[in-house]
């Protein structure tokens, strides 16, 4: 006899509707966690390798307001790192490295990456020597 007006109780309330909902959304939230364990889970094989160690190059032009360039040469390494030193908002500092250490092959260098001619660049570098 309780029973019947209990339920008349949850029928007047609207309850019968909303009280079945959180056992929905228990049944999803585990049916959904379910789904993307095994999607993620999943192993796809190909037969494409990647390759690592390949290096590309990215080449850009823009135009820069070169301020000054540095170049350290290291004789014992055979190698000079060279800085340039922009008055560009976005990019302030460039640095290469470069595998000879003759003051030439240097300036020619800097001048193809800058694009650049080499009177610029003469004007514009001031060389160290590290030993």
């Amino acid at each position: 006899m309780t029973k019947p007006r209990l339920l008349q109780f949850l029928i007047k309330l609207g309850l019968e509707f909303w009280l079945p909902l959180p056992l929905i959304g228990l049944i999803f939230f585990v049916g959904t966690g379910w789904l993307t364990d095994q999607v993620l889970s999943y192993t796809y094989k190909t037969n494409i390798q990647l390759n690592a160690e390949s290096q590309h190059q990215i080449h850009f032009s823009t135009s820069l307001a070169v301020m000054s360039i540095e170049a350290i040469i290291n004789p014992s390494e055979k190698l000079t790192e060279v800085d340039v030193y922009t008055a560009d908002s976005v990019l302030k500092q460039m640095e290469f490295e470069f595998p000879f250490t003759e003051f030439e092959e240097i300036e020619t260098a800097i001048a193809q990456v800058l694009g650049l001619s080499q009177t610029a660049v003469k004007q514009l570098i001031r060389y160290r020597i590290d030993r």
